[in-house]
Protein backbone atom coordinates (compact mmCIF):
# COMPACT_ATOMS: atom_id res chain seq x y z
CA UNK A 1 0.00 0.00 0.00
CA UNK A 2 1.46 3.58 -0.69
CA UNK A 3 1.03 6.57 0.88
CA UNK A 4 -1.41 7.36 -2.16
CA UNK A 5 -3.72 4.89 -1.32
CA UNK A 6 -3.95 5.86 2.57
CA UNK A 7 -4.80 9.65 1.15
CA UNK A 8 -7.60 8.68 -1.40
CA UNK A 9 -9.34 6.42 1.46
CA UNK A 10 -9.04 9.20 3.52
CA UNK A 11 -10.72 11.87 0.89
CA UNK A 12 -13.19 8.92 0.45
CA UNK A 13 -14.48 8.69 3.67
CA UNK A 14 -17.68 10.45 4.58
CA UNK A 15 -20.52 10.33 7.37
CA UNK A 16 -21.80 6.48 5.93
CA UNK A 17 -18.35 4.81 5.52
CA UNK A 18 -15.32 3.95 6.96
CA UNK A 19 -12.12 2.65 5.73
CA UNK A 20 -10.67 -0.38 7.36
CA UNK A 21 -6.52 -1.40 6.59
CA UNK A 22 -6.39 -5.10 5.72
CA UNK A 23 -2.98 -6.41 7.94
CA UNK A 24 -2.99 -9.67 5.85
CA UNK A 25 -3.67 -8.75 2.12
CA UNK A 26 -2.59 -4.92 2.53
CA UNK A 27 -5.54 -3.73 1.23
CA UNK A 28 -8.09 -1.28 2.06
CA UNK A 29 -11.72 -2.64 2.78
CA UNK A 30 -14.76 -0.13 3.26
CA UNK A 31 -17.49 -0.69 5.50
CA UNK A 32 -20.76 1.64 4.53
CA UNK A 33 -23.97 1.95 6.81
CA UNK A 34 -26.28 0.92 3.77
CA UNK A 35 -29.04 -1.61 4.62
CA UNK A 36 -27.76 -1.32 8.15
CA UNK A 37 -28.74 -0.11 11.80
CA UNK A 38 -26.12 1.86 13.64
CA UNK A 39 -25.99 -1.14 15.83
CA UNK A 40 -25.15 -3.72 12.91
CA UNK A 41 -22.54 -1.10 11.91
CA UNK A 42 -20.74 -0.54 14.91
CA UNK A 43 -20.79 -4.68 15.14
CA UNK A 44 -19.63 -5.27 11.36
CA UNK A 45 -16.88 -2.12 12.70
CA UNK A 46 -15.83 -4.07 15.73
CA UNK A 47 -15.62 -7.16 14.11
CA UNK A 48 -13.13 -6.05 11.29
CA UNK A 49 -10.99 -4.66 14.57
CA UNK A 50 -11.04 -8.04 15.86
CA UNK A 51 -10.08 -9.48 13.15
CA UNK A 52 -6.85 -7.14 12.21
CA UNK A 53 -8.11 -4.95 10.52
CA UNK A 54 -7.00 -1.38 11.58
CA UNK A 55 -9.74 1.91 11.35
CA UNK A 56 -8.53 4.69 9.22
CA UNK A 57 -9.25 7.86 10.70
CA UNK A 58 -12.79 9.18 10.17
CA UNK A 59 -14.41 11.82 8.74
CA UNK A 60 -14.87 13.59 12.30
CA UNK A 61 -10.85 12.24 12.77
CA UNK A 62 -9.78 13.97 9.64
CA UNK A 63 -12.01 17.13 10.37
CA UNK A 64 -11.58 19.30 7.01
CA UNK A 65 -13.87 22.49 9.11
CA UNK A 66 -10.29 22.18 11.34
CA UNK A 67 -8.43 22.55 8.10
CA UNK A 68 -10.51 25.51 7.00
CA UNK A 69 -10.50 27.60 10.15
CA UNK A 70 -6.78 26.92 10.13
CA UNK A 71 -6.27 28.34 6.69
CA UNK A 72 -8.65 31.29 7.68
CA UNK A 73 -6.46 31.89 10.81
CA UNK A 74 -3.06 31.85 8.53
CA UNK A 75 -4.39 34.81 6.67
CA UNK A 76 -5.56 36.24 9.44
CA UNK A 77 -9.26 36.81 7.41
CA UNK A 78 -12.58 37.83 8.56
CA UNK A 79 -13.90 36.93 5.06
CA UNK A 80 -12.63 33.15 4.93
CA UNK A 81 -13.68 32.91 9.02
CA UNK A 82 -17.40 34.29 8.44
CA UNK A 83 -17.38 31.83 5.42
CA UNK A 84 -17.40 28.84 7.68
CA UNK A 85 -20.39 29.90 10.00
CA UNK A 86 -23.72 27.78 9.75
CA UNK A 87 -25.04 25.83 7.06
CA UNK A 88 -23.61 25.70 3.44
CA UNK A 89 -19.87 26.57 4.70
CA UNK A 90 -17.80 24.24 2.81
CA UNK A 91 -19.27 26.21 -0.48
CA UNK A 92 -18.95 29.19 0.80
CA UNK A 93 -15.59 28.69 1.94
CA UNK A 94 -14.40 27.16 -1.63
CA UNK A 95 -16.81 30.24 -3.44
CA UNK A 96 -14.52 33.03 -1.12
CA UNK A 97 -10.68 31.15 -1.49
CA UNK A 98 -11.50 31.02 -5.24
CA UNK A 99 -12.64 35.26 -5.11
CA UNK A 100 -9.62 36.06 -3.08
CA UNK A 101 -7.49 34.05 -5.52
CA UNK A 102 -6.68 31.52 -2.79
CA UNK A 103 -8.13 28.39 -4.33
CA UNK A 104 -4.39 26.84 -5.24
CA UNK A 105 -2.65 27.49 -1.87
CA UNK A 106 -6.30 26.02 -0.12
CA UNK A 107 -5.59 22.71 -1.88
CA UNK A 108 -1.68 22.57 -1.18
CA UNK A 109 -2.94 23.41 2.15
CA UNK A 110 -5.84 20.76 2.61
CA UNK A 111 -3.31 18.14 0.82
CA UNK A 112 -0.35 18.63 2.76
CA UNK A 113 -3.40 17.91 5.70
CA UNK A 114 -4.31 14.72 4.84
CA UNK A 115 -0.62 13.56 4.14
CA UNK A 116 0.07 14.35 7.71
CA UNK A 117 -2.72 12.74 8.50
CA UNK A 118 -2.10 9.75 6.72
CA UNK A 119 1.39 9.16 7.82
CA UNK A 120 0.80 9.78 11.59
CA UNK A 121 -2.17 6.63 11.29
CA UNK A 122 0.45 4.80 9.60
CA UNK A 123 3.10 5.46 11.75
CA UNK A 124 0.92 4.59 14.94
CA UNK A 125 -0.40 1.35 13.12
CA UNK A 126 2.87 0.69 12.44
CA UNK A 127 2.19 0.63 8.68
CA UNK A 128 5.07 0.36 6.61
CA UNK A 129 4.37 2.44 3.13
CA UNK A 130 5.53 1.18 -0.49
CA UNK A 131 6.59 3.65 -2.83
CA UNK A 132 4.48 2.54 -5.36
CA UNK A 133 1.65 0.41 -6.57
CA UNK A 134 3.46 -2.30 -8.37
CA UNK A 135 5.72 -2.58 -4.74
CA UNK A 136 2.19 -3.45 -2.86
CA UNK A 137 2.65 -6.66 -0.80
Amino acid sequence: MTLDDVIQALEMTNDASEAFYDLVTHEITWLDDFGMTRDEYEDAADTLDEHGFKRLPSRRDINEYGMMADFADRHHSSELHSAISGRGAFRRFKDAVRRMGLDQEWYQFRDAEYKRIALEWCEDCGIVLTDSNEDSQ
